[in-house]
């Protein structure tokens, strides 16, 4: 619908979103998630930009594997992490019974809220039964195009209410956070972690 936007706003831009988010610290919210997985986890960084939390999945020994929608992201990314990030838009994802977790950080947040559905349900079909999906949103009831990407965004209630006919999936975790890169403090968003 409206992810070829996103996706050429991503490729003209991959160096400097890279740049921007590269050193973003989300290891708040990347042990969170670890604390849910086996250490011996296979992870899905669904989305993955830059590559900054593959790497960082990667150089703590769990077994990663990266895709991205925009061809130029999966570049900078693959060199940053020396993983072959894999080019693949999110309705492609077939996997089943795969991996631990899934990592989803401010990623399917692109997807409108016609295309997220189906979405989820095939990552929940891509984990392993107890597996778990970490994803992030804008925290707002806002949908729609903003500075030449798609957002979908969500409050707590809100995204209830959205997988409530989704029962092969239950949130266990949910958190507010400011936006961590500089000068956007202001901003929140909603942090999930949802179980098979």
């Amino acid at each position: 619908m409206n992810i070829v936007n996103t996706l050429s706003y991503y490729d003209d831009k991959a160096k400097e979103f890279c740049e921007n988010t590269i050193n973003a610290d989300v290891s708040p919210q990347r042990d969170r998630f670890l604390g849910y997985l086996p250490k011996d986890a296979s992870i899905l960084d669904f989305g993955c930009g830059s590559g900054r939390d593959t790497k960082a999945f990667s150089d703590l020994g769990y077994e990663v594997e990266a895709i991205d929608g925009s061809l130029e992201l999966c570049k900078v990314a693959s060199e940053y992490t020396g993983i072959k990030v894999k080019n693949m838009l999110f309705q492609e994802l077939d996997d089943v019974d795969r991996f631990d977790g899934i990592w989803a950080c401010s990623s399917i947040l692109h997807l409108s809220k016609v295309e997220l559905k189906p979405v989820l349900k095939k990552m929940v079909v891509a984990l392993k039964k107890g597996g778990v999906i970490y994803t992030s949103f804008k925290y707002s009831d806002f949908e729609g195009e903003r500075n030449g990407r798609y957002f979908s965004d969500f409050t707590e209630e809100s995204f209830k209410e959205y997988i409530a006919d989704c029962p092969e999936i239950t949130i266990i975790d949910s958190w507010i956070t400011s936006d961590v890169r500089p000068g956007r403090g202001e901003e929140k968003w909603l942090n999930l972690i949802m179980k098979k």
